[in-house]
C-alpha cells in the first residue's frame, strides 16, 4: 500500500544532521514506491534537490509557532495531496500542523525528538495531547526522558537515525583529505565534526594539548565551524599551533572520517546520539563519545570504542592516547562498530522501522 506523506521541517539547512536524516528518509520513502511531499522554509538548495530527486517541494515561511500565513499554505498542501501521515520534525512544525488541522482532517501526526533538552509547559502540551498520534525519538535515552517528565510512553516509538552503509563503508578513499591536511604517513589524526556551544570543541582542544604531550605526532581536525579563528586561537594558547586545524562545512564527510584514525565527540548537553559517531564507525574508524544520553546505545565502552564523561578534558585524553597508543584496540572496535551500524543503526534500518509504523497508524486510525 502507497502511503501518501507529508515531511515538515520548519527550517532551511541542508547540511546539518536534521537535515540529512530528513533528506535521507524522504528519498528512500520515494524509491519504496510512496507519495512524499517535503515542506521547508524557503531554499534554494532544497527547492533544487528535491527537483532533482522529483519529489514535491513546498516552501513555507514557518517564521513562529502561530504562522498563520504557513497554516493557509498547509491546508492547502494537505488538501491537494490528500496527506495521510505528516512527520513534524520540529516542535515549531507539529504546532503549525495542529493548527491546520483545525481545518482539515490530519490523521496521523507524528512528531520527531532527536534532543534531550527539558521541555517547557507549552512544548510539554505538544507531547501530551492526544492530537499527536505518535513521537518517534532517535534513543532509548530520550524516549526515558520524555516519559520522566510525563509522556505516554506508549506513543514513543525508538527509531535510531540511520547512516547510509553504502556511502559510508570501509572502502573510502581516504588519501585526498590527508593530502590536503599536509600529514606526514605517520601522523594520528582525531577529528570532531560538528562545532556548536554544547559540542565540546574547546574541551578537545584542551586535551588534544595533553596528548600531544606524549605522542608527537597527533593531530587534530575541526569541522564545521563558522568562525575558524575562534578555535584556532584557544589552538594557539594551549601551544598547539600547527597542530590544529579548522575547516567550514564540507560534503566530503566519509573521506574525511575514513582519514582520521579516531572519530571523537565530547558534547555535554542536548543530544540525542551523535550522528558523526555512527558514520565513523561505518566506514570503520574508531570513535570516542561521552557517556550521555543515547551514546552508549552506539558506543558500548570498550566493545565498539571508547566512552569518556563530558567536560573531562584529562579523561577524554586518557581515551585518545589509549586510541593512539593500540592499534588493534582500534581495528577491533571499529570493526564492531560497524557491524553493530548495519544491524541498527543503518538507513535502511531505519527506513523500515518508518515506514512500518506509518502503515500501522495509518491502518489504526483507518479503522471504523
Amino acid at each position: 500500500m502507497s502511503l501518501r506523506i507529508l515531511q515538515l521541517y520548519p527550517k532551511d539547512d541542508w547540511f546539518t544532521g536534521a537535515a540529512i536524516q530528513l533528506r535521507e528518509l524522504t528519498w528512500g520513502l520515494k524509491a519504496r514506491g510512496h507519495d512524499v511531499v517535503v515542506a521547508t522554509r524557503p531554499s534554494e538548495t532544497w527547492e533544487a534537490k528535491t527537483g532533482q530527486a522529483g519529489v514535491t517541494h513546498y516552501a513555507l515561511p514557518m517564521s513562529s509557532e502561530v504562522d498563520l500565513r504557513s497554516v493557509r499554505q498547509l491546508v492547502g498542501v494537505l488538501r491537494r495531496h490528500r496527506i495521510q501521515v505528516v512527520h513534524a520534525q520540529k516542535g515549531k512544525a507539529r504546532t503549525l500542523a495542529m493548527l491546520a488541522g483545525l481545518f482539515v482532517r490530519v490523521p496521523v501526526l507524528i512528531l520527531n525528538r532527536g534532543v534531550s533538552f527539558p521541555l517547557d509547559p507549552f512544548n510539554r502540551f505538544g507531547y501530551t495531547t492526544r492530537r499527536v498520534t505518535a513521537i518517534v525519538a532517535v534513543c532509548e535515552s530520550i524516549k526515558r526522558g520524555l516519559v520522566a517528565q510525563g509522556v505516554d510512553g506508549r506513543k514513543i516509538h525508538v527509531i535510531y537515525s540511520g547512516t547510509d552503509t553504502d556511502r559510508f563503508h570501509p572502502g573510502v578513499d581516504a588519501t585526498a583529505v590527508r593530502r590536503e591536511l599536509g600529514l606526514p604517513p605517520d601522523a594520528f589524526l582525531v577529528t570532531q565534526v560538528g562545532v556548536r556551544s554544547w559540542k565540546g570543541n574547546d574541551d578537545v582542544i584542551d586535551a588534544m594539548a595533553t596528548v600531544a604531550a606524549r605522542a608527537p605526532h597527533a593531530r587534530l581536525l575541526i569541522v564545521g565551524s563558522r568562525r575558524p579563528d575562534v578555535l584556532l586561537e584557544r589552538a594557539r594558547a594551549r601551544g598547539l599551533d600547527g597542530r590544529v586545524h579548522v575547516w567550514g562545512y564540507r560534503e566530503d564527510i566519509p573521506e574525511i572520517l575514513s582519514a582520521s584514525d579516531c572519530c571523537v565527540d565530547a558534547s555535554y548537553a542536548g543530544l540525542g546520539l551523535t550522528g558523526t559517531l555512527r558514520e565513523a564507525l561505518a566506514v570503520e574508524t574508531a570513535v570516542i563519545g561521552t557517556a550521555l544520553e543515547g551514546n552508549p546505545e552506539l558506543v558500548i565502552d570498550g566493545e565498539t570504542g571508547l566512552l569518556a564523561p563530558p567536560r573531562d578534558p584529562p579523561a577524554l585524553a586518557t581515551a585518545m592516547l589509549r586510541m593512539i597508543g593500540d592499534a588493534a584496540f582500534r581495528q577491533t572496535t571499529a570493526r564492531a562498530g560497524r557491524k553493530l551500524v548495519e544491524v541498527k543503526f543503518s538507513t535502511r534500518a531505519k527506513l523500515d522501522a518508518t515506514e512500518a509504523l506509518y502503515r500501522r497508524l495509518v491502518s489504526e486510525r483507518d479503522r471504523p
